[in-house]
């Protein structure tokens, strides 16, 4: 008994020490974790931080059908919102990585005592960090290199950063956050672009074994990657869905029916720049916005950047006339034009280059080595200090490299120089297709394609246009009172340029020869014996003032020339100049952006059209006539007997010297369309006006995308025909039957033209 009471104030006093050291580590912890918050071991993140997390966001490009074209990004990541993700994403994410995730606060008590009792018996298996905690990790990433202390401060900061993150968040909002910042491999950041990329999807419309695959790569991207390692992402999207199960997500028949079939990457594609739909409208528009990102700065004066700052671009082009545009001109160059280019070529010397004589051969390789000075290869190798003599010497080296094809891209192994060669034979082409009425570009394609041949074939080259220059002389003709039925004499005019030099224009053609025709006969038959005699009636001057006026920009020299289209002209341009015609002669600027967008959905800019009217209504009206011709019984006739185009269309083939550039301009009343092809270099083309003409080289394509736009009943393009003038006309636009042939004697004695000059 004495030993008992004796015993007594010790266990007391053993007690109070016991609590006393509890509530000191209490209380040292507290004290810790108060440090931490308040960021005596380094930085947290502030409250707006967590308000407003920053990630980099890619720019959005989207069509004006709400489809997306493209990004611009230094990492691939667009976010999403919880409404807009499938539940299989959701399910197959808590499944494996938090299976208590809607139970704790942020951080799971449970899961940290199993991984320390696996530490400590040597049987660890799985993490413990919560997806709040790995989304703490995300947005706030750790230092590379760290000591252990740093380590362990580290995940204490993300414990009580994920604590912070769930009081200030839903759960909802939690898992979405989480699953726009996690990285999935193939340059894709976030739920939506990995969806993009690997299965051509939103993220709504993920299935089951789709969202076990994209849940499973994020233990290890490149190593259950379905691309490069298809059968450990499978074994990988089997354990997910497995964890699925278990968790009564999914049941036993769907996992026995899902677990066996394979990895469907039919629909994978890189999401870079010079893959996708509309690459060269995307690259157009990025100097665009490049520059406007340094125009317009944020409220804190800083400039917008277009790589991190997750603007959204909506822009004009609709997405399925996008794709009926490439479709069109892939159909016809690929199956046809190309396949005839290569075959006119078979076995002619010094081919595709129409150079002769004795310097043919030295020609050609001067154009060879010129061509060689552009590539990104010989800059390489001036960089490292070689001279021209050692590069071209590099450049006859045999070497491994993807050319490419229509039928897809060729591993082949060949030298430089005999790439160059090769890339020479291949006809290039350009397509613009705008709404007259609004400005707005529908459909841009600058070249055959991007990865191969980046340049644009749109806003970028200027090639001589040919005939379709002439309706900018018959627009000047028709405004100085001439009618559609007015009679010229088809012989050739002579005109004095001074110093003892003439110009007088050749015809391809010698139809209705010394006849009387009319200008509609002529335009519809690109004569340009007419065309000369108009030039020389109006000046050049004029006929300049007049292409300019109606929106051409390039510079044009004022020689009569120019009748047959001796200038350099965008494609660009001149679509946005036809589509006057069609809007009753009220030039509009092409437009390509309706607006721009910040991250949260604030609109930035809107962009208004600009528009002036630049010739008269009915001026606008008889060229539509006038052009009309051209379709109907002229050069363009093809497009009536051969594709079946039965609605009004006016248009204009064009061709220029030695067939180098084919062109038509397509112009329908709620669509302009242009197409031009040719090759990279105006050595290089057709030598017969059969296969080389505007008619066989551009219209085609052209008619191939009309049928395309007409057959596609989501667009509801009507085949109406052009409005009259509000006002009468007082010109007949009746010229009788065109092909009666009317000698030029008759009407002399009538004194009804005057052909002295002739």
């Amino acid at each position: 008994m004495p030993h008992s009471s004796a015993s007594k104030p010790q266990i007391k006093k053993y007690l109070k020490r016991l609590w006393l050291s509890y509530l000191v580590v209490v209380v040292l912890i507290a004290l810790f974790f108060i440090s931490v918050t308040f960021g005596l071991f380094g930085p947290m993140p502030t409250f707006e931080e967590l308000e407003n997390p920053k990630s980099n966001l890619a720019t959005e490009v989207i069509s004006s059908d709400g489809k997306l074209l493209g990004k611009y990004y230094i990492e691939n990541r667009s976010n999403t919102h919880f409404q807009e993700l499938s539940p299989n994403v959701i399910n197959a994410l808590i499944a494996t990585e938090d299976a208590r995730f809607e139970d704790h606060s942020g951080i799971d008590a449970i899961a940290i005592i199993r991984v320390m009792w696996g530490v400590i018996s040597g049987s660890s298996k799985g993490g413990g960090s919560t997806i709040t905690q790995q989304l703490a990790k995300n947005l706030f990433p750790r230092k590379q290199k760290r000591s252990f202390i740093e380590t362990a401060l580290t995940k204490f900061k993300e414990w009580i950063t994920a604590v912070k993150l769930e009081r200030n968040y839903s759960k909802d909002e939690i898992l979405a956050m989480y699953l726009n910042t996690v990285d999935f491999g193939s340059q894709s950041y976030g739920i939506k672009s990995a969806a993009k990329t690997y299965f051509n999807k939103e993220p709504a419309q993920l299935n089951i074994e789709e969202a076990a695959v994209l849940v499973g790569i994020l233990k290890a991207p490149t190593w259950f990657s379905p691309v490069r390692n298809p059968s450990r992402a499978i074994e990988r999207r089997n354990t997910v869905m497995h964890q699925m199960l278990k968790y009564n997500y999914i049941s036993s028949a769907e996992f026995d029916s899902i677990k066996l079939l394979p990895v469907d990457m039919a629909n994978y594609r890189l999401q870079d720049h010079t893959t996708g739909i509309a690459t060269y409208f995307r690259e157009y528009l990025r100097i665009v916005l490049a520059e406007w990102c340094l125009q317009n700065p944020k409220e804190d004066g800083t400039p917008y950047n277009l790589y991190r700052d997750g603007l959204k671009i909506y822009t004009t082009i609709n997405y399925r006339m996008q794709e009926h545009a490439e479709a069109a001109m892939a159909e016809y160059l690929g199956k046809e034009l190309q396949p005839a280019f290569f075959n006119h070529w078979k076995g002619v010397p010094n081919a595709p280059f129409v150079f002769e004589g004795s310097m043919a051969k030295k020609e050609t390789d001067n154009l060879l080595l010129s061509a060689m000075r552009r590539t990104d290869r010989y800059y390489h190798y001036k960089t490292k200090g070689l001279s021209d003599t050692q590069i071209v010497e590099e450049f006859k080296v045999p070497t491994k490299m993807k050319v490419f094809s229509y039928r897809g891209e060729i591993d082949t192994v060949m030298t430089p120089m005999d790439s160059i060669r090769y890339y020479k034979f291949y006809l290039q082409s350009g397509m613009m297709s705008m709404d007259p009425l609004s400005g707005q570009v529908r459909a841009y394609v600058g070249g055959i394609n991007y990865r191969f041949f980046q340049y644009d074939h749109v806003k970028l080259s200027k090639r001589q246009v040919g005939s379709t220059f002439k309706p900018f002389l018959y627009t000047l003709a028709m405004q100085e009172g001439e009618s559609p039925c007015a009679l010229y004499p088809n012989v050739q005019p002579v005109i004095d340029l001074g110093n003892g030099d003439v110009w007088a224009p050749e015809n391809s053609s010698d139809e209705r020869l010394g006849q009387l025709v009319t200008l509609k006969w002529a335009l519809a038959n690109s004569n340009n014996w007419v065309s000369g005699q108009l030039i020389r009636k109006y000046s050049p001057k004029a006929v300049v003032a007049m292409a300019h006026k109606m929106g051409v920009t390039s510079d044009i020299p004022a020689v009569y020339s120019i009748a047959l289209g001796s200038c350099d002209i965008s494609l660009y341009e001149m679509v946005g100049a036809m589509s006057v015609f069609a809007n009753k002669g009220v030039y509009i600027e092409p437009s390509f952006i309706t607006r721009i967008e910040d991250k949260n959905g604030n609109v930035l800019q809107t962009f208004n059209i600009k528009s002036q009217e630049v010739i008269s209504e009915q001026t606008a009206y008889l060229m539509i006539q006038l052009m009309k011709g051209v379709v109907d019984g002229g050069t363009g006739v093809r497009l009536r007997y051969k594709y079946g185009l039965d609605s009004p269309i006016a248009g204009k083939t064009g061709t220029t010297q030695n067939q180098s550039d084919g062109w038509f301009m397509g112009i329908t009343p709620d669509l302009v369309t242009g197409v031009w092809v040719g090759c990279e270099d105006r050595a290089a083309h057709f030598r017969s006006i059969t296969l080389g003409q505007g008619a066989n080289m551009a219209l085609p394509i052209w008619a191939l995308y009309m049928r395309r736009v007409y057959n596609d009943m989501t667009l509801n393009y009507s085949k109406r025909d052009f409005d009259p003038p509000a006002k009468p006309l007082d010109v007949d636009l009746d010229c009788g039957d065109e092909n009666t042939p009317v000698p030029i004697k008759s009407l002399k004695k009538k004194r009804l033209i005057n052909t002295d000059e002739f």
